[in-house]
């Protein structure tokens, strides 16, 4: 398959890194072999799969130190692997300033291990920064997470807005994959009345599978591992279970 897609969205608190993780271990257990880079310097995704950001890391690839397959660690989910991060990632947004071709760097990496894995996931940051521009050029697709509250369409023009900028300038094959609709609770007529209008604004790009809030979800990155390995029969991992199938049904 060798699909790379980006899971982004500036507006932070969606569900962004909780997809990252969940969806590539859907993957990896329907087992697809699936790559997860940690694009965003919180590093997050690193932590919530129980992982440091020894050297070398992500930081180290996108400054040339090192190659993409140098920095890869297994994640201790079969064939789910990681590429780590934390906080020095900040120093590439730092040093591309000015700096010609930088939109390239992910890309260029990332070329030179695609080819072992069905699947490809960016973590992005919360922002349209040059991380997420170099994320969104490495790409061919963009899931991006929206959760069901009142201002869930809140910035996501400026996501489509930058998503056309880079097809127009950087790389024209990118497209919107999917719309996740994400902590979703179905005691409030809010969350029905959002996932309605996001259904009538974004047609099929919205995936059919919406992923309720759920304390598993929640909890599981504290320890370091997958809702799908923490409780595999909550709600939280069926729905990302979900998702991968019907990703996989798209894909096809």
């Amino acid at each position: 398959m060798g699909i790379a897609l980006a899971i982004a969205n500036q507006k932070g608190g969606v569900g962004k890194t909780t997809t990252a993780i969940n969806f590539g271990a859907a993957l990896a257990a329907l087992e697809r072999k699936v790559l997860l880079i940690d694009c965003d310097p919180q590093g997050n995704a690193t932590r919530g799969l129980g992982c440091e950001a020894t050297e070398p890391h992500l930081y180290h690839v996108l400054s040339g130190e090192n190659t993409m397959a140098e920095a890869i660690r297994p994640s201790g989910f079969p064939f789910l692997d990681l590429v780590p991060t934390n906080r020095d990632l900040i120093g590439f947004e730092v040093e591309s300033v000015g700096q010609e071709g930088w939109e390239g760097v992910p890309r260029e990496a990332l070329e030179t291990v695609k080819d072992r894995y069905d699947v490809v996931l960016f973590d992005c940051p919360p922002s349209l920064g040059h991380l997420t521009v170099g994320a969104l050029t490495a790409v061919d697709g963009v899931l991006v997470p929206l959760q069901c509250e009142y201002f869930a369409l809140e910035g996501i023009s400026e996501l489509v807005a930058t998503v056309r900028r880079v097809q127009q300038g950087l790389n024209r094959t990118l497209e919107i994959s999917g719309i996740l609709l994400t902590m979703y609770d179905d005691r409030t007529n809010l969350s029905k009345d959002v996932v309605d209008e996001i259904r009538s604004h974004f047609a099929d790009k919205v995936f059919n599978t919406v992923v309720p809030r759920n304390i598993r979800l929640a909890e599981a990155p504290s320890h370091g591992i997958s809702v799908l390995q923490y409780d595999i029969r909550c709600r939280g991992a069926k729905a990302y279970l979900d998702l991968a199938r019907e990703f996989l049904g798209r894909a096809a």
